[in-house]
């Protein structure tokens, strides 16, 4: 088995614009593959680099029919430096959010096309993961998607309860992946999606087979004829299994 998460997937409406402010938010470079896709990568990376974690933004016509069920967590090393974060992203676009969060220590903000994503106050386990301390999956049994993460790919399982389950990259670098019980059923297609990358590429549709058998379906969104195939873990949500262009 050699497949592993590379990036996330935003949907947006102007894929230039929020690719700008997630750039600047996190600090990273800026390139397009194409018309409507702009890629983010840290500086000092070049995809795919096995030590790194991307962001795609994608454009796409009507991005608001789609749900919120996946967002970033953005980790701190101190207080101060939430405050400055916070300020700074809202200098940037960012609006506060209220997701029915209460009293808590982070900040729920939304960027300027309404994805919803958490400042962290400072946590240790976030010490060494850069700006993206977690990409957050909501689902209705963390344990199933233990279950079915844990086989898909070549990351580590290092916690599951009933309430969360925790994945990071066997290398131990990067953002964590949670699985964060939540109520709701998924009816529709996530506006953030994962993007996993076979190694070697050429592996792509062997590794789709074992995806499909571990209880992975395929799913169509419009996508046509394209290098990727889109598929849905147990939950419904979709994820893209990259290949050659």
């Amino acid at each position: 088995m050699a497949l592993r998460l590379v990036q996330v997937n935003f949907k947006a409406s102007d894929d230039s614009a929020l690719g700008r402010f997630w750039a600047e938010a996190l600090g990273w470079g800026v390139s397009s593959e194409g018309p409507g896709v702009t890629n983010l990568e840290p500086e000092g990376f070049a995809w795919p680099d096995p030590a790194a974690f991307y962001i795609d933004v994608v454009k796409v016509p009507d991005p608001e029919t789609v749900k919120y069920r996946a967002h970033l967590d953005l980790a701190t090393t101190s207080a101060a430096h939430q405050a400055e974060l916070v300020a700074r992203l809202k200098d940037l676009g960012a609006t506060p959010a209220d997701v029915g969060q209460g009293d808590v220590p982070w900040t729920v903000l939304a960027d300027p096309e309404g994805n919803v994503f958490c400042v962290l106050e400072p946590r240790e386990i976030y010490r060494d993961t850069g700006p993206i301390a977690a990409v957050v999956v909501d689902c209705a049994d963390p344990r199933a998607m233990a279950r079915f993460w844990d086989q898909a790919m070549d990351w580590t399982l290092h916690e599951v309860t009933d309430d969360h389950a925790v994945l990071r990259s066997a290398e131990g670098v990067g953002p964590y992946l949670d699985f964060l019980r939540a109520p709701g059923v998924k009816t529709w297609w996530n506006r953030v999606h994962l993007d996993l990358l076979p190694d070697p590429i050429d592996d792509k549709e062997a590794e789709v087979t074992r995806l499909r058998a571990l209880g992975a379906t395929d799913i169509d969104l419009g996508q046509g004829d394209v290098p990727w195939t889109v598929l849905a873990d147990p939950e419904g949500n979709e994820f893209c299994v990259l290949g050659r262009a």
